[in-house]
């Protein structure tokens, strides 16, 4: 029995690892933000909470609105492509049948064993073949508008629950400096696997997005505290 042989790609990981790596790290940069800029204010442990909690649904759901307009928009261009090269195969097959011989010369077969490939391939599946090698549309990855709208705002969730956690166990004294290092440590973690089922460097990941996170958190609680009340 000849043995089947599989590869392992850190590339087939790029697509799942984006969508989720960037959920879970605005959820937890921009929940932990908002808190904190609540904090800042001198709001009670009561508001504080609640604007975590609108904070999560709202950046939820706007993840999934925007992530469902970008690919729905993407699965609309490759419908629309889908359907033109269909039309043109009807309308001229051996034109068509002649493309794809010359899509397979450029890469590097010979005229003869192009035109033999060309053949095979769109009796066996014409729109298949065109889409495939000539508009680079495949089924592992067409467009998926739902599923890529549930995935965001699912993954946002997950990172704003940690804050929101945070601010369910810790008392209001110790709030500031506990999501802070929450949040820093659960950020640091999240870049480093990325970084790591990415085969990147894991430092750098890690550098990079706590420095963008502890920023963006500095800069909400300025805001808070310049335009908060002033503590009793």
């Amino acid at each position: 029995m000849p043995l089947r042989h599989r590869e392992f790609h850190r590339m087939d990981n790029v697509g799942w690892l984006r969508a989720a790596v960037l959920g879970a790290n605005d959820g937890i940069v921009s929940t932990a933000s908002l808190v904190l800029g609540v904090v800042a204010a001198h709001a009670t442990h009561d508001s504080i909470l609640v604007a975590g909690v609108a904070g999560l649904v709202a950046g939820a759901m706007s993840m999934a609105t925007g992530e469902y307009v970008s690919v729905q928009s993407q699965a609309d261009t490759e419908q629309a492509a889908l359907e033109r090269e269909g039309g043109e195969l009807l309308d001229d097959p051996k034109g068509e049948l002649h493309e794809l011989t010359h899509i397979y010369v450029a890469r590097g077969l010979e005229p003869a064993l192009a035109a033999q490939v060309a053949r095979a391939l769109t009796a066996h599946d014409a729109i298949g073949a065109h889409a495939r090698d000539e508009l680079g549309i495949t089924e592992s990855m067409r467009a998926r508008p739902l599923q890529a709208a549930l995935a965001s705002a699912l993954s946002f969730a997950v990172g704003a629950a940690l804050p929101l956690l945070v601010v369910l166990l810790a008392p209001l004294s110790m709030l500031a400096p506990a999501i802070v290092v929450a949040s820093l440590l659960s950020l640091a973690l999240l870049g480093g696997l990325a970084a790591r089922a990415g085969g990147a460097r894991v430092g750098r990941g890690v550098l990079r997005v706590v420095f963008w996170s502890a920023l963006s958190m500095a800069a909400a609680s300025g805001i808070g505290a310049l335009f908060g009340t002033p503590a009793a």
